[in-house]
């Protein structure tokens, strides 16, 4: 393959995917980096509540007097992490049981893959909720048996990175075991068999590469989605409990304070306004992913 017709040229030579990239970037360095910029006192309860936008709150107060640009920022270092940490697991549970399947083949395939579509039929968020009710207490009483009383505030956190992670997976499984399908035909595969080498060897040395590409478009549309369910969890007020933030549970504090007689706008604009850009900015760049990886989009 020539550079010119490398995917990372192509992908470069995308506007939209680059311009996304830049933002993803902003808006990482601003939740890790930001909060600590910010005066001190920015995140603690005061008297302030319901300031509008101005030159010491740039996005107003909330509530409790806290300024929202501090509290959308710290919003922004959970969602994301929960975003992440859920589509990697996503990425492995997927990738590791698709490869199995696809290569397996015949009866082992048609079980596993029945598998997937029982647990597509579960409804997702009804299974989420009695998942994350369920687990939470083991967690909490875990982490005091432990002697991890300081991480019990965090057990929700937990518990939906893996619970997200978990119910993910099902499309990356069927993606990947029909591009499995597809490779294990080929020459090389034959070869590899033909040599002697061993079942293991051929998918992690021989197939798993072929599908680094497609796996990694996915993942990119992955974590937008498992941002979206972490937000609709806590906007139902079974996610992310305060005095932790999320763009979800923040849009709820928004909806339980914003009436007719008083709008409180900001409260609900800028947490949507942060959420929107950076779900918009990975969704293009995972259409820019897929368009860079698949050849017949070469110019």
């Amino acid at each position: 393959m020539t550079s010119s017709r490398s995917p990372w040229r192509r992908l470069q030579r995308n506007p939209a995917a680059v311009l996304s990239i830049l933002i993803l970037i902003l808006v990482a360095f601003s939740a890790i980096f930001g909060p600590g910029f910010m005066p001190r006192g920015s995140g603690e309860v005061t008297r302030e509540s319901f300031l509008p936008p101005s030159e010491a709150h740039f996005f107003g107060t909330d509530l409790n007097g806290r300024d929202l640009l501090f509290r959308v920022l710290i919003g922004a270092r959970i969602s994301l992490l929960v975003g992440l940490a859920g589509a990697f697991i996503s990425f492995v549970v997927g990738i590791v049981y698709g490869m199995i399947a696809g290569y397996a083949g015949g009866r082992a395939d048609s079980l596993m893959m029945r598998l997937v579509d029982i647990l597509y039929a579960i409804p997702r968020l009804i299974f989420l909720l009695v998942l994350i009710s369920a687990l939470d207490p083991i967690l909490r009483e875990l982490m005091v048996g432990h002697g991890l009383q300081s991480l019990v505030g965090y057990s929700k956190i937990v518990i939906l990175i893996f619970s997200l992670g978990l119910t993910e997976w099902l499309t990356m499984a069927r993606i990947v075991r029909g591009q499995v399908l597809s490779l294990k035909s080929q020459q090389f595969v034959v070869a590899a068999r033909s040599l002697g080498q061993t079942h293991r060897n051929i998918i992690f040395r021989h197939l798993l590469p072929n599908l680094v590409g497609v796996a990694i478009v996915y993942l990119t549309l992955t974590v937008p989605a498992v941002i979206l369910d972490e937000s609709f969890l806590s906007f139902l007020g079974v996610g992310i409990q305060a005095p932790l933030a999320s763009w979800g549970l923040l849009l709820s504090d928004a909806a339980q304070v914003i009436n007719p007689i008083k709008g409180y706008w900001w409260l609900l604009i800028f947490p949507a306004a942060a959420m929107s850009l950076t779900l918009l900015a990975m969704n293009f760049l995972g259409d820019g992913l897929r368009d860079a990886f698949d050849p017949r989009q070469r110019r």
